[in-house]
């Protein structure tokens, strides 16, 4: 499993988070179910407390709720998604419940944000005793 902070970048140079919550790159097998279908195999890009989106092989309809099945460091978390944009073979899916995987999906986001926090400081640490 590979997992990155992401960013968007502004025309300044600075760093500019366009969503509420920040997207971590998240490179792990993704089932997707949807409802009329069989499930669609895919590979997730990037994760937030608030969705996740992967490249999938099959179209699913914008507006379709959907269950996935991935894996996190700590289990394996199963939950409803609803299907909120696509751009070509990626898909932006909103998570739609609150429990256990949430809860799961949230602790992995702010560990993976302390851990770009600290990778900051440490680079800036260097450069300053150079």
């Amino acid at each position: 499993m590979e997992i990155h902070s992401q960013h968007a970048t502004g025309g300044s140079g600075g760093l500019v988070e366009r969503r509420c919550h920040a997207r971590f790159k998240l490179d792990v097998a993704i089932r997707v179910y949807p409802r009329n279908s069989q499930v669609i195999r895919g590979i997730t890009a990037d994760i937030s407390e608030s969705g996740i989106s992967a490249l999938l092989r099959q179209e699913i309809p914008i507006g379709e709720v959907v269950r996935l099945e991935f894996a996190l460091p700590m289990g394996d978390v199963e939950l409803l998604a609803l299907v909120r944009h696509r751009t070509a073979f990626r898909y932006g899916m909103q998570f739609l419940e609150a429990g256990s995987a949430q809860s799961m999906i949230g602790r992995i986001c702010r560990q993976l944000a302390v851990d770009r926090d600290l990778g900051a400081f440490k680079s800036i640490e260097l450069s300053q005793h150079s």
